[in-house]
């Protein structure tokens, strides 16, 4: 939590970083302690492209699709990051990655229907911290590029069923 509370400093972010208690061990739990929808929950999602680190960062009530993330980045592959490969790529544990900073991850997307909320709410480097920032800020501070890289409702419901 240091680690993001010193880069939101110092890059002089609008952001503002909450701790919760209990923790935030889930998208839906987290939306419940912030008090926000679950959309507006952003997971930073950390896949292995063609062997480098890509972070897709996708609303709490979507999931990624490791296909897509592929493809925006130029790579033939993507497969989730298995839990040493993420904490090598971001310095975090799995299940507190923050957005930023990333030194070792050269490629964020962002999914685009994130772009439509004015608060959205980010691991802050801890299970138990939040971050609360506009999704261009989000966007700026993480070096993200606007993608689409989220599985699609009607795939995910088929599949389901």
């Amino acid at each position: 939590m240091q680690r993001v509370s010193s880069f939101l400093r110092d890059a002089g972010a609008e952001a503002r970083i909450e701790e919760f208690a209990a923790g935030t061990p889930t998208a839906q739990a987290a939306a419940e302690a912030v008090g926000c929808e679950l959309d507006q929950i952003v997971k930073s999602l950390v896949l292995i492209c063609d062997g480098r680190p890509v972070v897709a960062l996708v609303p709490g009530d979507r999931r990624g699709d490791p296909e897509k993330v592929a493809r925006a980045v130029g790579a033939d592959e993507g497969r989730v990051a298995k839990a040493d490969e993420v904490t090598r790529a971001t310095g975090f544990e799995p299940g507190a990655v923050a957005p930023f900073p990333l030194p070792a991850v050269r490629e964020v997307l962002l999914e685009r229907t994130l772009l439509r909320h004015g608060l959205v709410w980010v691991g802050a480097g801890s299970p138990k911290h939040m971050a609360g920032l506009s999704p261009a800020e989000l966007g700026r501070l993480a070096r993200a590029k606007p993608a689409d890289v989220v599985t699609d409702y009607h795939s995910t419901i088929s599949k389901e069923r």
